[in-house]
């Protein structure tokens, strides 16, 4: 915002981790541009200029808030799964960018190895251990485009191995079922309960693979009991078959250490897969799976066929961030961040729909709410919404359950909105509905 102050250079190259001289370069190009201003002894601030372009930005869900963020045509879209892509650190990538391709062997630059360079497998590797509790071998981990691809790679080698179906979540993401299509699967819904997926229905389906996301369930928010982590993987050993634990956002819990992963407690049944899509940004196409042994080879045969393998400087600046510590403070800073929406929702929620319970574990980039009776029923509730440019989504969307009670369950995003707009997106909706 016009008339801001910025950092000092000293801090702000501390903060991101990258040299001071980058920082000083960065701030005299903006004033060169006109973007800042700067005096000496009185500090850099952001200029007027700014303000002018501001007025003629699009607004929508990705692009820069206003600083009334109910300006003509804003509308504050409270879909699930989306980051703050204004985190991405450019600094710290533009850094990384640098330096592998002043230390990039020529080589390196020729079809890379379908698995991934190895300098990223063994970052990753390390990584995975430290933070998720991953059984990680760098030979057995393979970096793909996220775990979009990690799922229809996995999908492939199931089809060849005799596999017609495959079990998803319900409710759960509607995207496991639309991958696992594409790979000529059929996606079989299992009905959780609040310790996680429910034995019954998972023994009788007559599967021998299922996807899920048992650190932090999307969208219902549990964490699976331990109970039924091992019947899971019982499961898995007594039809021999397969696992994928997409672990979409496992390192963004807010309470206490994060949920270990599923993997490390049996590494041959268990394909975890993971990305930067929620710590750095989605446009990266940067993930990896840890597989199997049995699975390994044949997995990498069909990424080499697939695209010859993922981009080469992407991927070394990825090991560069993930060594040099940089990917860590990206984590702790998003952590903060997210952390900080999720009570302005939760505040915002009590003040303005009292009596919401918010179920699930304090984690991820979305939360359950419950409204009481008396805010419904749904259509109404979502209607009144959607007429004052908000965007929300019922929780019956993400599965084939249909709520009896009237009452009004949402699953609502907000690591990407401020604080502020989060505060006023809700007490909006409560206003179209005539107040609590």
């Amino acid at each position: 915002m016009a008339g801001t102050r910025l950092p000092s250079s000293r801090a702000l190259a501390a903060d991101l981790g990258v040299s001071r001289g980058l920082v000083t370069e960065t701030y005299e190009q903006l004033t060169a541009e006109g973007y800042l201003r700067s005096g000496r002894g009185s500090g850099t601030w952001v200029s007027g200029a700014v303000r002018t372009a501001r007025a003629t930005t699009p607004s929508g869900p990705n692009a820069p808030e206003a600083s009334d963020p109910y300006g003509s045509g804003v509308t504050v879209d409270f879909r699930p799964g989306t980051p703050d892509l204004s985190l991405f650190p450019r600094a710290a990538w533009a850094a990384a960018q640098r330096a592998v391709l002043t230390a990039l062997p020529h080589q390196a630059l020729g079809y890379p190895d379908p698995r991934g360079l190895p300098e990223l497998r063994s970052a990753l590797a390390s990584m995975l251990i430290r933070r998720r509790g991953v059984v990680a071998d760098p030979d057995r981990l393979v970096v793909c485009s996220g775990v979009a691809q990690a799922a229809t790679l996995l999908g492939f080698a199931l089809r060849s191995r005799g596999h017609g179906a495959v079990g998803v979540e319900d409710p759960g993401s509607p995207e496991h079922a639309r991958l696992f299509a594409a790979t000529d699967l059929t996606a079989v819904g299992l009905p959780l309960d609040e310790e996680g997926l429910r034995p019954g229905p998972l023994t009788t389906a007559g599967l021998r693979a299922v996807v899920v996301t048992p650190s932090h369930q999307f969208p219902s928010g549990l964490a699976w009991s331990a109970e039924r982590r091992g019947m899971l993987l019982d499961w898995a050993r007594t039809v021999d078959g397969y696992v994928l634990e997409d672990d979409y956002d496992g390192d963004f819990r807010y309470d206490r250490a994060p949920v270990g992963a599923l993997q490390g407690l049996d590494p041959e049944r268990v394909v975890y897969a993971g990305s930067v899509s929620k710590s750095l940004a989605p446009g990266l196409r940067l993930g990896w799976m840890v597989l199997p042994e049995a699975l390994v080879d044949e997995v990498v045969e069909r990424k080499r066929t697939m695209d010859l393998g993922h981009p080469a400087l992407d991927q070394a600046a990825l090991a560069h961030m993930v060594t040099s510590g940089g990917y860590d403070r990206q984590l702790r800073r998003c952590q903060r961040m997210y952390r900080e929406r999720r009570d302005a929702l939760l505040a915002a929620l009590e003040k303005y729909f009292p009596g919401t319970e918010v179920t699930g574990i304090a984690a991820g980039l979305h939360v359950i709410a419950c409204l009481p009776v008396r805010f419904g029923p749904s259509e109404r509730f979502l209607a009144e919404a959607a007429s004052v440019g908000v965007t929300l989504r019922p929780l019956e969307e993400y599965g084939t359950a249909r709520p009896s009670d009237g009452a009004v369950r949402l699953v609502i995003g907000y690591a990407h909105l401020a604080p502020t707009t989060i505060s006023a997106g809700i007490r909006r909706v409560a206003e179209a509905l005539g107040g609590s």
